[in-house]
């Protein structure tokens, strides 16, 4: 009997890995990303411990005449300069806005709200966070942009991964083919490694700043896909209208003629 209790136990958990292979892999990023933040926020808190960090920060600032200068051609800090402002709150916000209208056109009213929740939630995580490592920015003659507050965790790093990342997700469902699929949610991580690395390359953040906001980014945006998730499961089992969908007598209203 405990055999035939073994072999059964085993048959069903490889069918939930089976039908449940994506929320298993959300989880395990979740995981992933909250054990990666969990050690960078200790390494953050000793001062001794940033012989890493000082090493970037003086390879992309070997200028001893003019520290705030990045390596590389002058034309470098100012794309750089124009990457980072795509991680800014005001240009994201104004980003969440136009999406947000358009999800709402196309009656995709759990996207719309999720990206809201998603932004507010980030914007909430990364201003907490700061208030409670309080760790300072590098020196400030190696800054290339102005800053505000506290350094630990990047908040650009961490929007911009909730933004981006959220939204790739939402538009991967847009496209029926796997190609396209890739090539969205591809774009999503480039944008958001760029935020990330241009904040590093301007001397604003530490680099495990912005590891760390990565970290938090993408495990508050992998949380926001379980929700969606288990919100659609749920309707699909019930036979609802998917609250991503039209519902019927408003697609109806859609195609009558004027």
């Amino acid at each position: 009997m405990p055999t035939q209790n073994l072999i059964l136990f085993a048959r069903r958990a490889f069918t939930l890995a089976r039908t449940e292979i994506a929320a298993l892999a959300a989880f395990a990023v979740i995981a992933l990303c909250a054990a990666t933040f969990a050690d960078l926020a200790e390494d953050s808190r000793e001062a001794d411990d940033q012989g890493f960090d000082l090493a970037v920060l003086h390879a992309l600032h070997p200028y001893a005449d003019d520290p705030a200068r990045p390596l590389g051609p002058p034309w470098a800090g100012i794309v750089a300069a124009d990457i980072t402002s795509l991680g800014s709150t005001a240009l994201l916000v104004l980003f969440a806005l136009m999406a947000v209208g358009l999800l709402l056109m196309l009656q995709k009213r759990l996207s719309a709200l999720l990206l809201v929740v998603g932004l507010a939630g980030g914007l909430a995580l990364s201003e907490g966070l700061k208030a409670v490592f309080e760790r300072a920015r590098p020196p400030v003659e190696f800054q290339s942009v102005h800053t505000l507050n506290a350094s630990f965790p990047s908040g650009h790093a961490l929007l911009s991964a909730v933004f981006y990342l959220s939204l790739g997700v939402m538009l991967t469902r847009a496209f029926p083919r796997r190609r396209l699929k890739a090539y969205v949610m591809g774009m999503a991580i480039v944008m958001t490694l760029l935020v990330g690395l241009s904040r590093i390359y301007l001397g604003a953040h530490w680099a495990t700043d912005v590891f760390a906001g990565w970290s938090v980014g993408a495990a508050w945006a992998m949380a926001l896909w379980l929700v969606s998730y288990a919100v659609a499961r749920r309707q699909r089992r019930h036979h609802a209208v998917l609250q991503d969908q039209a519902a019927p007598e408003a697609r109806d209203e859609v195609s009558a003629p004027a």
